[in-house]
């Protein structure tokens, strides 16, 4: 079969990227064929993918995205694909991943003049040539309360949904090697026994909530934060944040290491993983946090959080935010007893867990999803 893969930009360490790469890949492992649209690409370029760059050519990203859309169009209606797969909102999909929080759920929350803006106006519109309740469009999906906004915002009909099963890469931890690997980061980062390693993972540090962390660290009583560091893996702006730090005297304990590929190595070395976001639709490097046998504090607007609180694995701050509420919750979790407990219930949570066949499942409804197109 030939499906057309649709996105509007490629890097190595997001998430909905490696998402698509992994369920090309599966695919491909098939023996299908992916032609890939992408406005731009960063990384190496699989030689299994045929690969076409098409540059939005706009001022402001609403309008890149709108640009794109239409380009995407114009290259698919001229070519006979089985099936046409977006990881962004596109109109005209036969298949969408869903892997963005509903943006007009979001929108809702602000003010009416941010909804009459054309941002908003063509954010929406994107959105609904997937949802609306006359689309025919399969929509994989990564969260059940994701989906019901989803319903509640445009009617789609359910059966439209299919819910994927987590897909964490099992060469993301490596749990044999653990111990190794934990002393030597420990070692490598100066890391003394009697000092505790906070990592956050993940790209867009304002989506992530960053600033909510740095925050927390400053709240922390002084004894135990002066043993603390806030590690901080991913892409984004450290800017603004190491500011944050400098303002709240905890600078020299904020560590910013942009995109690494050896996340294992940090979640072997760290002590607790916190991820207090704003929003995140999955947010699968809690699993990862999970299979390495570390403690989570997330927020509860994380698709994945349940995952946590199914396993007995940490704690989630509840919504609506609070910091105080945090900043309670980091420093009772830092010092709690049950560390130690909450990390073997995550170990063994993934393991008697599906945790890793979210791409095969993913290419399985790609492949049956629609009959070839005549």
């Amino acid at each position: 079969m030939k499906f057309a893969f649709c996105l509007f930009k490629y890097f190595p360490y997001g998430g909905l990227q490696r998402d698509f790469l992994q369920i090309a890949e599966t695919c491909i492992s098939r023996g299908h064929q992916i032609d890939v649209y992408t406005g731009s690409w960063t990384g190496d370029k699989p030689d299994a993918l045929n690969i076409v760059i098409l540059p939005p050519k706009a001022l402001t990203n609403h309008r890149r995205y709108q640009t794109f859309a239409a380009r995407i169009n114009h290259h698919i209606s001229t070519t006979p694909y089985d099936a046409v797969v977006g990881f962004n909102k596109i109109p005209g999909l036969d298949v969408y991943f869903a892997a963005d929080v509903c943006y007009r759920a979001l929108a809702m929350e602000r003010s009416f003049l941010y909804r009459l803006s054309n941002r908003c106006r063509t954010l929406m519109a994107l959105e609904r040539s997937v949802f609306d309740r006359h689309s025919t469009t399969l929509i994989l999906s990564l969260s059940d309360t994701e989906k019901k906004r989803y319903i509640a915002c445009y009617g789609t009909p359910e059966d439209r949904f299919h819910l994927l099963p987590p897909g964490i890469s099992k060469n993301r931890v490596s749990t044999a090697s653990i111990p190794e690997m934990r002393n030597d980061f420990r070692e490598k980062f100066s890391i003394t026994n009697d000092m505790r390693v906070v990592l956050m993972v993940g790209s867009d540090y304002k989506r992530k909530g960053v600033d909510r962390a740095i925050k927390a660290l400053s709240a922390l009583p002084s004894p135990l934060k002066k043993k603390i560091r806030l590690m901080i893996v991913g892409k984004g702006r450290k800017g603004p944040y190491l500011r944050l730090a400098k303002r709240l005297k905890v600078a020299a304990q904020v560590d910013f290491f942009g995109e690494r590929d050896d996340v294992p190595r940090f979640l072997a070395g760290a002590d607790l993983f916190l991820h207090p976001a704003y929003h995140e639709l999955a947010g699968m490097v809690l699993i990862e946090a999970l299979s390495a046998g570390l403690p989570v504090l997330a927020t509860d607007t994380c698709g994945c959080g349940f995952h946590v609180d199914r396993a007995g694995a940490g704690m989630l701050v509840p919504s609506p935010f609070n910091q105080e509420t945090l900043n309670r919750m980091l420093a009772s979790m830092l010092t709690s007893e049950k560390n130690k407990k909450w990390g073997s219930n995550g170990k063994k949570y993934v393991k008697q867990t599906d945790v890793y066949s979210m791409h095969q499942k993913a290419a399985d409804l790609i492949e049956k999803g629609y009959p070839p197109k005549t």
